[in-house]
């Protein structure tokens, strides 16, 4: 008999887990593939011009390689996604808009072959004067864009009709907090590169990689290779880390293999190396965020006003949704009953940034919680204390006027910090070298919306389908992809609580287009609480039908294994698939950007302590503590490990990690100078799992991926300022930064 299911709300083993530590796990570059040839790409070392020629070098042996142009490519010239503005291969008489730009392709036998004839492919470029600065930008010194250089604009109001309501609030305040700030762009660093490989068979295109978002790269190849949905297949192969930077790129990189297979008759492998990923593919939008808040006499905020700047690079990727999302937060998650919020993303010719864990959210994060710790010094209050007094409560309206009205965990976040915070360190003595230290204690308290922002995801319709297939056993089909946060494991918990069987007894089938439906992209917080969502009410159907089957036959056993098994030895398979609907309630203005945001939004508090050296200047994080609400942790490790993964992240975002940008290059190309923390520079982490449920969520499950990786860069500014008494609004706290602080007297 079928032992109850306990799986959602435990620790059970991941699912591919054995497979990844044991090396059976098989990534892309694991693929067995027997003749298949290796690509490479020849890119522009101009960050501005027009291309006039590609050039063969004739002393060079090409009887043995392929090359591909924008000329080879049989449909679209372009990577399909929200504007189709960025191309597959730069076209000669096109402009060349940033360096390290894919211009042509070669194939070969062999890696070494095909790197050497990338080396004999000369590219003519005629230069013109390049954009690098927002400044410049939006000054239209060059037009690289449209008519203005801007990608993308919007505008949040809230509390008043004209900017003199806005401005008459400034006037009467009491206090006028006032600050800009500056947040770097990041790279990703995933473990594993960018790596794709293509093949055709009978006409058809096979394409298997590494990425978050299948039915993504199956657009865009659509458009490119000019064939229908059914001429093109998309297999996610075991994925090593996103973090977003998988999420638009690997349409990119399809786009290449697919061009060089057709052409060369063989498949095609393209694996990155780290210098080339880190040069060419997305990075955090680097930002400039000026912020204005008024505050009355008793502390209270009487307005905000935000002014955001994105540099979205040379191309539109996903610069929209990032800066939608960081406006969205940039008033932070306090009382304010008037607001005014301006963002913009602008064209410049850097390499395009895109997608980046919490993606826009930590940008304008970092500027109102570094405002709210100037306040809590200027009026000499606790700065735990002030968050807790001004922030939004059940009831309470957003700045775009959505009232909360369920699963908010303000209380419990706060408290779950101040239970465990403990006297602040002794603000002087000296570290484990004997070297001066000055020591700080930040806090911060953020939000962050779960799923897509708005209608997003009612025009999404994601689906996602659990079936008993032929041989007996139950299967999730979902194109949702796990690129380590473990939504194997956490759709197999999902699934298996709402059938009543053990998560053993359930199969999640590898993401392919031609055999899963199109759940939506992985990002934004979505898998376990949107898609998680649609797995257990298919599952419960799949139930359902199953004891109704079993009421009108004469079945023994009716657990549900058995039932299973015994329905597929009659039938074909029965498969229940779910499309997403939005919870009651929910009404969002695109036009005005006001309404309901997001369904729910995950609440969190964090702290922590630092010591400064005063000799080196370096910032050494002593204890990092975060409480966060998930709503429902289906599987407490892993949801753990997602928390404490983006908070390692998010402390090297602040002291750590920084994309140099010389003439539009990428300086630091390699892990030797664009570094990310390693153990030995993790802190003591520690989380506090919060559960205030989602109603709409599997058992309550909201997101939890991006949320950590949101708040914690500014408790380290708030802790630096602590312990220096100096502000920093920046990005790094480089001991660099830093000594330039205190020579400065500021950041």
């Amino acid at each position: 008999m079928d032992r109850p299911s306990q799986a959602v709300g435990a620790s059970v083993p991941r699912v591919d887990g054995v497979a990844k530590v044991t090396g059976r796990a098989r990534y892309l570059d694991d693929l067995e593939a027997p003749g298949a040839w290796h690509g490479a790409t020849v890119r522009s070392k101009t960050a501005h011009g027009v291309l006039e020629g590609i050039e063969l070098d004739p002393a060079f042996d090409w009887s043995k390689v392929v090359v591909v142009t924008a000329e080879d490519i049989p449909g679209t010239n372009v990577i399909m996604l929200i504007e189709d503005d960025q191309p597959a291969l730069v076209k000669v008489g096109a402009r060349v808009m940033h360096h390290d730009e894919p211009v042509a392709l070669v194939a070969a036998p062999t890696r070494a072959l095909a790197f050497e004839a990338a080396k004999h492919v000369t590219l003519k470029i005629s230069p013109r004067p390049p954009v690098f600065s927002v400044e410049d930008a939006l000054a239209g010194k060059q037009l690289l864009y449209k008519t203005n250089n801007v990608f993308k604009e919007f505008l949040i109001r809230k509390g008043h009709a004209a900017d003199g309501e806005l401005e008459a609030a400034f006037a009467s305040a009491a206090q006028v907090i006032e600050g800009t700030y500056y947040t770097s762009p990041q790279e990703q660093m995933y473990i594993e590169p960018q790596a794709m490989m293509a093949e055709w068979k009978g006409g058809r295109c096979h394409i298997v990689g590494s990425m978050q978002c299948p039915y993504y790269v199956h657009k865009a190849m659509k458009s490119l290779l000019g064939c229908g949905p059914d001429d093109v297949v998309i297999t996610q192969s075991v994925t090593g880390g996103g973090f977003g930077g998988k999420e638009e790129y690997p349409s990119m990189l399809a786009a290449h293999v697919a061009l060089l297979a057709r052409k060369a008759g063989h498949a095609v492998k393209m694996v990155y190396d780290r210098d080339e990923d880190i040069a060419a593919t997305t990075k955090r939008h680097p930002c400039h965020t000026k912020h204005r808040m008024a505050v009355d006499a008793a502390g209270n905020i009487l307005a905000i006003d935000v002014d955001v700047v994105m540099d979205g690079g040379a191309y539109l990727t996903l610069s929209p949704v990032v800066l939608s999302r960081g406006v969205l937060h940039a008033a932070g998650p306090y009382k304010c009953p008037v607001t005014r919020v301006r963002g913009r993303v602008v064209a410049t010719n850097h390499p395009p940034h895109g997608a980046f864990r919490g993606f826009g959210a930590p940008q304008t994060t970092f500027a109102y919680e570094r405002q709210l710790e100037k306040l809590a010094i200027a009026r000499g209050e606790d700065p735990l204390a002030l968050r807790s007094r001004l922030a939004l409560r059940s009831g309470d309206a957003t700045s775009t006027g959505q009232v909360l009205t369920f699963s908010v965990g303000t209380d419990d976040v706060i408290a779950g910090i101040a239970a465990v915070a403990g006297p602040p360190p002794q603000r002087d003595g000296v570290n484990a070298a004997g070297s001066p230290v000055k020591r700080g204690r930040g806090v911060c308290f953020y939000f962050h919306g779960a799923g897509f922002t708005g209608s997003g995801e009612q025009r999404l319709a994601g689906r996602a389908s659990v079936a008993v297939n032929r041989d007996g056993g139950f299967e999730v089909r979902a194109s949702s992809t796990d690129i380590g946060q473990g939504a194997i494991t956490m759709f197999a918990q999902i699934a298996a609580t709402a059938l009543g069987v053990q998560v053993a007894d359930v199969h999640v089938l590898d993401p392919a287009t031609d055999k899963v439906p199109d759940s939506g992209p992985t990002v934004a917080s979505r898998t376990c609480m949107v898609v998680g969502g649609l797995v257990e009410h298919a599952a419960k159907a799949v139930k359902a039908k199953l004891e109704a089957w079993a009421e009108s036959n004469t079945i023994g056993d009716r657990t549900p294994t058995a039932l299973a098994r015994a329905y597929a030895a009659k039938n074909a398979e029965l498969v229940e698939t779910v499309q997403y609907e939005p919870p009651p309630g929910i009404a969002w203005d695109d036009a005005t950007y006001t309404g309901s945001a997001y369904p729910v939004y995950g609440w969190a508090a964090c702290l922590v302590d630092v010591a400064v050296d005063l000799d080196t200047y370096e910032v050494a994080i002593e204890r990092c503590v975060q409480a966060v609400d998930v709503g429902k942790a289906i599987n407490p490790s892993i949801v753990k490990g997602q928390i404490e993964g983006g908070t390692l992240q998010a402390l090297g975002w602040a002291v750590l990690e920084n994309v140099v940008y010389k003439d539009g290059r990428v300086a630091n190309a390699n892990m030797t100078n664009c570094i990310v923390p390693t153990f030995a520079d993790a802190p003591e982490l520690e989380t506090i799992l919060v559960e205030c449920p989602y109603p709409y969520g599997p058992s309550g499950a909201k997101g939890v991926g991006e949320i950590p990786m949101d708040g914690p860069a500014a408790a380290v500014a708030n802790a630096v300022q602590s312990a220096l008494g100096i502000p920093f609004d920046a990005l790094p706290l480089s001991p660099e930064a830093v000594r330039a602080g205190v020579r400065g007297g500021h950041s």
